[in-house]
């Protein structure tokens, strides 16, 4: 049999291989075995056979070896991500019937530029949030939304979140007379600072704040340490009920390799326990 052959055997038996089998499944074997050589997987590998064979040896690179398994293969572990991420997300879950408010505020997030070739400001699964407000506002939940976020330059340029989450609002039926901008500010305490002075100008008290569910825990007590009024009106979620409703052999194999979503999920949350806990610090929660 040749390398090819071989491969495609892998990734395609026949079904009378593995006959009586949940392997026999080929959504399973669709799943499972790309895993394997996606970078993190084969990182994964690598690092095993050389904790291996290092170990064979009593070498001491077996230790930072098998140290920088076990952190890909918990980092990218969906158990692991989604409890780290369900337990930020989960602490301001919206209520059955969202309140009115005098404003909407709708931090920065998920907005890409339309710089060439993009056609038109794109947005990524942060986007939700001008989402969002967009529905909040057309809900008749607050008579005005404030949208907040300046652009960092070197992290890609473009115009600011604040104009390009306008342009989209505009795009969902929200008329320009009922927009404000805040286009400076550059991180959460600043999205606070700024959105601060625009509704003491406004005589506002009580605003619906929309971020992403992830970053809600923060965003809600920086605006709270500085006085405001917040109702929580999440967006973004990752985690919900239910996600995983068969739990057989088959997903244990699939969710313990590490996946690239989960990897970056875990990296999120333990970015915003870290901004947490530096805002701690700095007194700004």
């Amino acid at each position: 049999m040749s390398l090819i052959d071989f491969g495609k055997f892998l990734l395609f038996p026949p079904e009378s291989f593995f006959k009586g089998y949940f392997l026999a499944d080929f959504i399973f074997f669709s799943k499972f075995i790309p895993l394997l050589f996606y970078p993190l997987g084969l990182v994964s590998i690598l690092l095993g056979i050389i904790c291996f064979f290092e170990w064979k040896k009593r070498s001491w690179l077996q230790f930072p070896a098998a140290i920088a398994l076990v952190i890909i293969l918990v980092s990218g572990n969906m158990w692991v991500s989604q409890a780290l991420m369900k337990s930020l997300e989960w602490q301001n879950l919206p209520p059955s019937v969202m309140p009115n408010a005098e404003a909407i505020v709708v931090l920065g997030g998920g907005i890409s530029s339309a710089t060439y070739p993009r056609p038109m400001p794109e947005v990524n699964d942060a986007g939700d949030r001008v989402l969002y407000g967009a529905k909040l506002y057309r809900d008749g939940k607050a008579p005005m939304v404030i949208v907040s976020g300046g652009r960092i330059g070197w992290l890609g340029g473009g115009s600011p979140e604040s104009t390009d989450m306008e342009i989209l609002l505009e795009m969902m039926g929200v008329p320009d007379s009922a927009i404000i901008e805040e286009p400076k500010s550059l991180n959460t305490y600043e999205n606070a600072v700024n959105v601060q002075k625009i509704l003491d100008q406004k005589g506002i008290k009580e605003v619906l704040l929309v971020t992403s569910a992830f970053h809600m825990p923060r965003a809600r007590r920086i605006f709270e340490k500085l006085g405001m009024n917040v109702i929580p009106a999440p967006a973004d979620f990752s985690v919900t009920e239910g996600q995983i409703k068969d739990f057989n052999l088959g997903t244990i194999l699939i969710y313990l390799l590490p996946d690239t979503n989960y990897f970056s999920q875990t990296a999120i949350a333990l970015k915003e326990y870290l901004g947490l806990l530096i805002y701690y610090l700095k007194g700004w929660v």
